[in-house]
């Protein structure tokens, strides 16, 4: 180890070496700007921009506008130049002259630059403002979550229902292609939150934050190797206009409420961002049928219970982020994001158990049997909080494209669960309070480098060191007035794990239109964790693994219409806390849980072949790959004796063998009228795992089963009226041992817009004709048959509703006293990952 951080501080230094501020040249700088169409408002994409000293004849360089109309021309020395704007076929050739930069002034941002259109082909002209939902590129798919109205008022786990490959459950656990070892980043970076509880924090997110969600299934060797299923990035929201500009959204709902307020400053080189939203969900209450069979050879258990449970949620999430630029060539970015939410949860059950079993006494055979019935109340009370810090440091080189990102993040999270379980009848059970204190600290320090070597190529390299450090005291109490700590059923664990990386990319972009991604990433982790009780005594862990991680993409590009991608990836899949604690959690003695220590991770390898086609106002992508685990992790259910009158179970995660799965995936767009737009995505795969040792005789699925998840919506689009409708179908879960409930909906919105789309309001509807939905749960295994139904109230209405507000004009910038306006920041930061994410 102490090598790898040799290796890597020494790659810091040379670096660092060539990256002192300015360089050892003459310092230049940069002009922009953003191209306003005078009549829509809207950015004018690929206008032609000119760039001439203010008394010459000939360009010295020139660029074209992006999607948002923003241009930028580097490496400009101080003097008085002249700009030109031309879009031909449709707009005036505009000049602007002069346009200076000073030694103390290098940057100059013209700000908005509005360009009218030509009124000779004004008739011809057609303005498509509107972006794709979906969006293909060459190592990941863009969900654009604004551009969907049903999405307002809803939370991230309703976004993420409506991603393609995407598949969300009744309880908010998330996977990818399915496979629910996915990682999730906010803005490119990991969060301590998502590692303590995802599943919760998701529906802590309102909707209303999200501008994008980036599907990553083959990452290359620049992204942590983390999460067998690939990576899912969300970006925020963050504006960009000059001055200060804020938005305010939301909705209330039969079943949640959700608002949201952003607020954003951009002045000369400074930028200030800060947003808050919230969540609030009625109290629901859902009804649960469970049924167990336990047989041996001498008995058989029965149990049949029926739970009311009603649950309430509430979260909120905010964020403050801080950017500069200290010139051309170096900026600084900090976010601080801070999160808190709960759910609390009660509800009593009625259980009926009976048992049969047979004994032989003095050689004569005895038939026994018991039965009982008793009442438990559950009260539960979760909270979870915490904090993500990050520093950002980016130098640009004065070769264009050349630059350096360091990055610092400190993540603190915490867990606190209390429950109390109280029995009356015939229980065989005592009563029981739980208390569970639970917090995770985890440092990153990262170190990313990127130099455009030719044309033709492109090298990316970096470190990164990652270090957790977690703890969880799990304490609990008996007696009359469950005050009295029970010493055996208590554990305090602590667990540290330490992850150096580094890694290389290259890019290469080849005639013929070929483009190759190839890297390689180098991981070592390791792992130490301690479980400190009374009783018993357990084993620590004690774990130390290498692993390299290479990637693959080869895209080749037919016009400008098609692509064709061929990708390998390798990915693995490391044992958190949960999967190793040993100790037993008897929270419900009825089905316990416990860690494992000795479980190894999982390595999954993957190869993709993609096409992807626009054709007119319609876009096609196919993928078939082809996918193989090593280290499969899963829950096995294994029975457990309570007493010989009563049976119960006991789940354990461990490496039951490999699996090789066959997948494929379509979503499509197109266009049959103007008004009109149909999207749908499907994700086809196989299940056939293949066991080994003892859990070959767990394995009830026998060969290979089919699963999938859908999504299909249409969208009208009447200028200030829009609606759609939306239809999502996810297919039961295969395990070894069963099947995990299927998940479907049915959704539909309508928004009006006023104000010149500044202001919206409109209605949600989800799962209109039925108020319940039931989640059916399966296990089978040589012994134990286990079923459960939940009904879960899922239809709801609600109102949502927007606003934007700042004082944004569209009007050519004027010099004040001879000098030219001051600088007004338009770098884009929505949709730009950070250190770990996509640049």
């Amino acid at each position: 180890m102490k090598r790898i951080v040799i290796l890597i501080l020494f790659f810091c230094s040379v670096i660092t070496a060539k990256a002192q501020f300015g360089g050892g040249s003459t310092l230049t700088g940069k002009i922009s700007g953003t191209v306003i169409d005078s009549v829509t408002k809207k950015p004018v994409q690929y206008a032609s921009i000119a760039i001439y000293l203010s008394q010459g004849k000939a360009p010295i360089n020139g660029v074209l506008t992006d999607e948002k109309g923003s241009f930028k021309l580097y490496s400009i020395k101080p003097g008085s130049y002249r700009i030109t704007i031309t879009f031909i076929g449709g707009y005036k050739t505009k000049t602007i002259n002069p346009v200076v930069t000073t030694p103390s002034k290098l940057d100059n941002n013209m700000g908005n630059i509005i360009l009218s259109p030509d009124n000779k082909v004004l008739n011809e002209v057609q303005i498509t403002g509107k972006g794709p939902l979906i969006e293909n590129h060459i190592d990941k798919l863009v969900y654009n979550a604004e551009k969907d109205i049903t999405n307002t008022g809803g939370n991230a786990s309703d976004v993420l229902q409506k991603v393609p490959l995407v598949a969300v459950d009744i309880n908010g656990n998330v996977s990818l292609r399915g496979d629910a070892n996915v990682k999730v980043l906010i803005n490119g970076k990991p969060s301590g939150a998502m590692s303590a509880s995802l599943s919760d924090v998701l529906k802590t997110i309102p909707a209303d934050q999200i501008k994008s969600i980036e599907v990553i299934t083959s990452p290359s060797a620049k992204y942590d190797a983390e999460g067998s299923a690939g990576i899912i990035n969300i970006i925020t929201k963050q504006k960009n206009a000059s001055g200060l500009s804020g938005s305010v959204s939301g909705g209330i709902g039969t079943r949640q409420n959700n608002g949201n307020f952003n607020l954003n400053y951009n002045k000369n080189r400074f930028s200030l961002s800060a947003n808050i939203g919230g969540n609030l969900t009625w109290p629901q209450t859902s009804i649960t049928k469970f049924n167990q069979s336990i047989t041996s050879d001498t008995s058989h258990y029965t149990l049949q219970s029926i739970r009311n449970s009603t649950i309430k949620r509430y979260g909120t999430i905010s964020s403050l982020t801080a950017g500069y630029d200290f010139n051309t060539y170096n900026s600084i970015t900090s976010t601080f994001r801070y999160n808190r939410g709960g759910f609390n949860q009660n509800g009593p059950s009625t259980t009926n158990s009976a048992t049969n079993s047979s004994s032989v006494i003095h050689g004569v055979t005895v038939d026994t049997s018991f039965s009982n019935q008793y009442q438990n109340n559950t009260i539960q009370h979760n909270l979870f909080y915490g904090f993500d810090w990050s520093m950002d440091y980016t130098h640009k080189f004065h070769k264009e494209g050349e630059e350096l990102d360091l990055s610092a993040q400190w993540s603190h999270s915490a867990v606190n669960t209390n429950y109390t379980n109280t029995y009356t009848g015939e229980s065989p059970y005592v009563n029981q309070r739980g208390l569970n204190d639970g917090t995770n600290n985890e440092y990153t320090f990262q170190l990313d480098y990127t130099l455009p070597i030719s044309k033709i190529l492109k090298f990316e390299a970096g470190g990164k060191t990652t270090i957790r450090r977690l703890n969880s005291n799990f304490d609990t109490f008996g007696g009359d007035d469950l005050d009295i700590i029970d010493p055996a059923n208590s554990d305090l664990y602590n667990y540290n794990q330490n992850v150096y990386a580094g890694y290389s990319v290259f890019t290469f972009t080849l005639p013929k239109s070929y483009t190759i991604l190839a890297g390689g990433r180098f991981e070592n982790t390791a792992i130490n964790g301690e479980a400190i009780s009374d009783e018993p005594n357990l084993p620590p862990v004690d774990q130390n693994y290498n692993i390299f991680i290479p990637s693959l993409t080869i895209q080749k590009q037919f016009g400008t219409s098609q692509t064709v991608k061929l990708s390998y990836s390798k990915r693995i899949t490391r044992p958190s806390l949960t999967y190793l604690n040993p100790f037993v959690n008897m929270s419900n003695p009825q089905s316990e849980s416990e860690g494992n220590p000795n479980l190894s991770p999982e390595i999954s390898q993957t190869i993709e072949l993609n096409y992807n086609t626009f054709i007119k106002t319609s876009v096609i992508n196919f993928s078939v790959y082809y996918k193989h685990i090593n280290g499969l992790i899963e829950s096995i259910l294994g029975t457990n004796s309570l007493s010989d009158s009563t049976k119960g179970t006991i789940s354990t995660y461990q490496n039951i063998g490999s699996n090789n799965s066959w997948g494929s995936s379509f979503f499509g767009s197109i266009n049959p009228v103007k008004i009109l737009t149909i999207r749908g995505s499907i994700n086809a795969y196989t299940y056939n795992p293949d066991p080994n040792g003892a859990f070959v005789q767990d394995h009830s699925a026998e060969g290979t089963y089919i699963q999938y998840n859908a999504f299909a919506m249409a969208e009208v689009d009447l200028k200030t009226i829009v609606g759609q409708v939306f239809a999502i179908e996810n297919s039961p879960r295969r395990t070894i041992q069963g099947t995990n409930p299927s998940f479907s909906l049915l959704g539909f919105g309508v928004r009006k817009q006023f104000d010149n789309k500044k202001a919206s309001i409109g209605i949600n509807v989800l799962q209109p004709f039925n108020k319940y939905k039931y989640f059916d749960q399966n296990i089978n295994s040589p012994g134990l048959v286990q079923t459960s139904s939940t009904a879960f109230p899922f239809r709801s209405i609600g109102l949502t509703f927007s606003y934007s507000f700042g004082k944004i004009t569209f009007s050519n910038p004027k010099p004040k006293n001879g000098n030219n306006p001051d600088d007004e920041k338009q770098d884009d930061q929505g949709g730009v990952g950070s250190a770990g994410g996509s640049k």
